[in-house]
């Protein structure tokens, strides 16, 4: 219950939907209800004789639901005694026609209403949960399969999408349908009506075990999906290797097997979901017959409590109750689904990101000093990934961090921008915490550029530009030069203008990387992080991209992350980072004097 609730604050404000419906809906109930009633005055001209005397004059006008029926039936006495029963007819048939057609207007109107919720339900949700998903911090996607995220960002929205907000209406809608059908049947015949609220509920208890059997199936199908989607993420991503390997037959029995058991939940759910309906129709009509039994009795023994013409009427009226019954049921059986896809939404909504900033956050608009690692230490698990890190980089500096894979290197630049927050230690910028700064302050300051270039599915010049709509032309094309990327985008049929496929696909990885550094000369900061930044690079791109980050560098602060030693020889500092400490420091000739050390024998391995 708390989580439909919870759904429902996505409508907000949901009386601006819920009263306008409701009012339609009742109309739409009354003028059907008039359609049925009908069949009372119709079967009495068809099958009365008596004559009756020409009526004195209308009913007074009173605010109740007798007077419209008065009215009506005095008129229709007028019609009978002036025209005959055919006139009469053909006014019985007129009304009919009138108020079929308000019938169905006021139902229009009650489902553009439910329209114009679902889209603003979804419009929200859809709002509220990519805000999270900018919002939480890099270690969650680590930590979390995509696929599984995927899944709950379509599947489960689209479940939520196409079935709460239906079943919300039908919820609110039936039972004030029942209610006013109910009251009919009362003014038709209290015995009679009473009989019928004795037999109904014994359907309940055949329901509740086919909601209770759906809430289990829903569940395991919506983790079904999630794997299922998991896959197509992995193929999709990993076609290269998948091909290069000969995998396809060990992805498709992979799928095979993953696919063939969601197969057999959802044909589970679905015989426990379609068996609501067949089940609810079988206790109405098996209902019906009691209430044949009953009101026979009372038309044949008691015809003043109930007579042959308004037995026929609450036969049908009640015919017509068993529809919104059987709709009540379904929609509850189709909730079941949309309250798992809503609790795995909002298992998403509710992670609290690891990185939190305090409040007020200090403002941070100019890099003046540094930025210093004090006694950092940093694990992704159980093992220290960064131990006792200490180091200072100066203003205008630059500091290059080199060792063996998986010593470290990345995580230290990674902390910098706060993807990830230290577990023991600080970091300061400026004499300042950088926990005590803003994320956006703090990474405004910050150019990225890392090994594998992330670009987008878009164009060339927004992907220099991205994050400023207002970009020049101008601003782009002179960092596009700078990165050398300029020559290999006039070559393309609509230069800046051409759109590069998902994550660049449609470039070479040496111009992916190259856009990367355009994207970071063109945002121009003060600080520059640049991890494995030219790895990509034939040797002829990578001296110029090299010379060109050499004239970015100049008078910024820099941390270089590099494999290949002869890209940081100029470096102001060193540091030999090797099983997450630092090891050792210094120039690049200093560091070479040292025969036995690990930087010497990285060099060495490099240039033999």
């Amino acid at each position: 219950m708390q989580t439909y609730l919870r759904l429902l604050g996505f409508a907000r404000p949901l009386l601006r939907f819920m009263v306008p419906y409701l009012i339609f809906t009742m109309f739409s109930t009354v003028f059907s209800l008039v359609n049925l009633s009908l069949l009372i005055p119709l079967l009495d001209i068809l099958f009365q004789d008596e004559a009756k005397a020409m009526p004195s004059a209308p009913p007074d006008f009173a605010l109740n639901f007798n007077y419209p029926l008065d009215l009506f039936y005095y008129y229709l006495d007028v019609i009978v005694l002036s025209y005959g029963k055919f006139g009469a007819i053909q006014y019985v048939c007129a009304t009919l026609v009138i108020s079929v057609f308000l019938s169905n207007i006021f139902r229009y109107l009650s489902v553009r209403v439910v329209e114009y919720l679902r889209a603003q339900t979804i419009e929200n949700l859809r709002g509220q949960l990519f805000d999270q998903l900018t919002r939480l911090h890099l270690g969650f996607f680590s930590k979390k399969n995509r696929g599984d995220i995927m899944a709950r960002l379509t599947t489960d929205v689209l479940e939520i999408e196409h079935s709460i907000t239906k079943s919300l209406f039908t919820l609110f809608k039936e039972p004030l349908v029942m209610g006013i059908f109910f009251t009919a049947l009362f003014q038709v015949s209290v015995k009679l009506t009473m009989f019928t609220i004795f037999v109904i509920p014994i359907s309940g208890l055949g329901i509740s075990y086919i909601v209770r059997r759906l809430r289990t199936y829903a569940t395991r199908s919506q983790q079904s999906a999630s794997v299922t989607t998991g896959i197509y993420d992995e193929t999709l991503t990993g076609m290269r290797v998948i091909k290069a390997f000969n995998g396809e037959p060990y992805m498709r029995d992979k799928f095979s097997r993953e696919n063939g058991h969601y197969a057999r939940v959802i044909r589970r759910m679905a015989n426990t979901k379609e068996l609501a309906s067949p089940f609810s129709e079988f206790m109405g009509v098996s209902t019906v017959a009691l209430i044949l039994l009953y009101g026979g009795n009372l038309v044949l023994n008691s015809p003043d409590e109930l007579s042959p013409s308004q037995f026929i009427f609450y036969i049908a009226l009640f015919s017509q109750i068993l529809s919104p019954a059987k709709s009540f049921s379904v929609a509850i059986s189709n909730i079941q689904r949309s309250l798992i896809s809503g609790m795995r939404v909002f298992e998403l909504l509710d992670a609290v990101p690891d990185i939190q900033v305090k409040e007020p956050s200090k403002p941070l608009t100019h890099f003046e000093e540094g930025i210093r690692f004090e006694n950092v230490y940093f694990r992704y698990e159980e093992d220290w990934t960064l131990e006792d890190v200490n180091f200072h980089l100066e203003k205008g500096k630059s500091i290059a961090l080199v060792g063996p894979s998986g010593s470290g290197k990345s995580t230290i630049a990674d902390l910098i921008p706060r993807f990830y927050d230290v577990e023991k230690g600080s970091i300061y910028l400026d004499g300042v915490n950088i926990k005590d700064y803003s994320l956006q302050d703090l990474r405004g300051l910050m150019g990225i550029v890392t090994q594998d270039p992330i670009l987008f599915h878009d164009t060339i010049f927004n992907n220099i530009a991205f994050a400023h709509p207002g970009a020049d032309m101008e601003q782009v094309v002179q960092a596009a030069k700078i990165a050398n990327a300029h020559e290999f985008i006039m070559q393309k049929e609509e230069g800046y203008q051409t759109v590069i496929g998902d994550r660049g696909v449609l470039l070479s990885g040496g111009q992916r990387q190259r856009l990367a550094i355009a994207r970071a000369v063109f945002k121009n900061p003060p600080i520059l992080i640049l991890d494995e930044a030219t790895s990509s690079l034939d040797s002829k791109s990578e001296q110029v991209v090299q010379d060109a980050l050499n004239k970015l560098m100049e008078n910024r602060t820099s941390l270089i992350i590099a494999h290949r030693l002869s890209t940081i020889q100029d470096a102001d500092e060193i540091l030999v980072v090797d099983g997450g400490q630092i090891r050792e420091r210094g120039k690049h000739e200093s560091l070479l004097a040292n025969r036995e050390g690990i930087y010497a024998r990285l060099n060495l391995r490099q240039f033999t």
